[in-house]
């Protein structure tokens, strides 16, 4: 296990070291500046803009950036119901798989609009080809909504001018952050990742199920598909579903150790890389810096301790003699390990991929508490673009809080942070215990009043665990589950479809919304009285923010599930 650690550290080293450069190219999009790609798109660009006749020089406003992304996000959902609801006679369909029920597509097609992919079916038997295209489809184009968003929040607080029309980028800027940002980088990047899986034994092919015979002598039927391409752009852009209904613990989709590394490198690029293209594009690397350190302690403050539970092992287990010096590895694969899987377990549920390469309700009980805690929180790197506009929420939530205790009227980045910002903010903090809770509450309710619904496998504090791990992987974007919830019935189709939504765009309205507030006030230069927010001080106080917020609205719920059951269990 020793071997494990360090290829985990050296993963997570070599992500952030890449994650810089990365970080300034994005900038250099978002300020649209002039890049290597051009003279590639220059000429599309052009010919868009003529035939459709929209100006490209002309600003948008965050109200006119919302529209935008809320309605192309509204017709990326109904053509998704379209397919899932047909593909029993669409093409590509080797295998003659179903088509989905209506609750189930609306649950599948939110789920892959929002970047959650939240997925209550499995993959090789419940989508033809064509549906696992057009959700690939959608794991790209999902991953550049939450970037362009991002795009908008940055420009905003840069801007000085008033009266606020264009706070956003410009009209070729929201549309260069499709392409460009995706390609060639997003793009090649996709590529290279599919190459190595493919070399490494992912299937990448439009054939149907392969018939082999085992080793036992027996004949078996095995799924494949395109499964390295979508294995790629799940991890690049933090979407987490998977091809195979066991995720990345399927040897198919993660053949060995390489490939988990890949992948582990691959989903956390790009949220690193947004911080630090916050820094780049308003020229305050220090306060970029700050938020990275912020976000790096409270990864570390959860990553730790599951590594640390993960590979001492399951004492109830041990007591009945069983050895286990390889760790908790149940429900874990031997390829891995217990060090690596619970690295896994923290780094795609803080980033919102929701990928799994061990099953979650496997882990141990205060595992499954900080896998719950990092999606609860939902601002340590977070997926692309929406985790620096969830960080942003408790950042005003700060600057108010240590403006009031120096007796000062509150600033960032010279603008005057008033009672209008700090509404929204605390709405928007208060949103998701709201729906995770309430949800909850919804479904144990149902629970104890008719005993036979056939959702929990395990009764009692790890039941409920699995109830409260699924709305909140719902409300946080996630997609993985504690997956001995039966969760694929309109109940839990519709309320996490429901959940999904508004967890979803609430936190990009509000962020994008106090941005706009900000940039249409005026602009007060720093002095000597300012509150400084790059420093380390300051960061101590976000990150005190986030944990009361967090230790105030979860604390009842996880001590009714992770918790109790882990008492239970000394």
């Amino acid at each position: 296990m020793n071997t494990e650690l360090l290829g985990v550290l050296a993963i997570f080293l070599l992500t952030l070291a890449v994650a810089w450069p990365m970080g300034r190219y994005i900038a250099r999009v978002y300020s649209g500046e002039r890049t290597w790609t051009d003279p590639i798109f220059g000429p599309i660009e052009r010919l868009f803009f003529r035939v459709s006749g929209i100006d490209p020089n002309r600003g948008m406003t965050w109200v006119e950036h919302l529209k935008a992304l809320l309605t192309i996000n509204f017709v990326w959902f109904l053509m998704s119901m379209f397919v899932l609801m047909n593909m029993a006679w669409l093409p590509l369909n080797p295998d003659g798989n179903p088509s989905m029920s209506p609750d189930l597509a609306f649950n599948t097609s939110i789920s892959f609009v929002v970047n959650c992919n939240l997925q209550h079916y499995s993959g090789e038997s419940g989508l033809s080809y064509l549906g696992q295209i057009w959700l690939m489809f959608l794991q790209f184009v999902s991953a550049a909504t939450g970037m362009a968003a991002a795009a908008v929040l940055f420009n905003a607080l840069k801007t000085r001018q008033r009266p606020f029309r264009g706070v956003g980028v410009g009209t070729r800027q929201f549309l260069r952050l499709f392409p460009e940002i995706q390609h060639p980088h997003f793009v090649a990047l996709v590529i290279l990742v599919t190459i190595i899986l493919m070399l490494n034994g992912s299937p990448m092919t439009f054939e149907g199920k392969d018939t082999i015979v085992g080793l036992q002598g027996d004949t078996v039927q095995v799924s494949r598909g395109p499964v390295a391409a979508f294995v790629a752009i799940k991890h690049i852009g933090t979407n987490g579903g998977g091809f195979f209904g066991a995720n990345s613990a399927h040897s198919l989709e993660n053949p060995n150790y390489l490939t988990a590394l890949v992948q582990l490198f691959a989903q956390l690029l790009i949220p690193a890389a947004m911080v630090f293209a916050f820094g780049f594009y308003l020229r305050r690397r220090k306060l970029a810096i700050m938020i990275f350190a912020v976000m790096t302690i409270g990864f570390l403050m959860l990553v730790i301790p599951n590594i640390v539970s993960e590979m001492k092992g399951n004492p109830a287990i041990s007591a009945m003699g069983v050895d286990q010096s390889l760790g908790a590895i149940e429900g874990k694969e031997i390829r891995f390990g217990a060090a690596m899987s619970g690295y896994w377990s923290i780094l795609t549920t803080v980033i919102s991929t929701g990928s799994v390469n061990a099953m979650h309700d496997s882990t141990m009980p205060l595992s499954g508490m900080n896998e719950l805690l990092a999606m609860m929180v939902n601002a340590f790197y977070g997926g692309c673009g929406v985790g620096i506009l969830n960080f942003f929420i408790y950042l005003i939530i700060a600057v108010f809080i240590a403006g009031l205790m120096v007796g000062r009227t509150p600033e960032f980045l010279g603008k005057k942070v008033e009672a209008r910002e700090v509404k929204i903010a605390m709405i928007t903090a208060l949103l998701s215990p709201l729906l995770i809770m309430g949800g909850t509450a919804l479904s144990a309710w149902m629970i104890v009043q008719d005993p036979s619904l056939p959702w929990l496998n395990n009764p009692g504090f790890h039941g409920f665990s699995e109830m409260l791990y699924e709305m909140t992987s719902a409300n946080a974007n996630n997609g993985s589950g504690f997956e001995g919830l039966g969760d694929n019935n309109p109940f839990w189709n519709i309320s996490t479809g429901i959940i999904l939504i508004l967890g979803r765009f609430i936190p990009i309205i509000g962020p994008v919304a106090i941005a706009g507030l900000l940039a249409s006030k005026k602009y007060i230069p720093e002095g000597a009285g300012t509150l400084k927010t790059d420093t380390s001080t300051f960061g101590v106080m976000i990150f005190c923010v986030i944990a009361i917020i967090t230790a105030l609205s979860y604390f009842p719920a996880l001590a009714l599930g992770p918790i109790a059951e882990y008492f239970s269990m000394q």
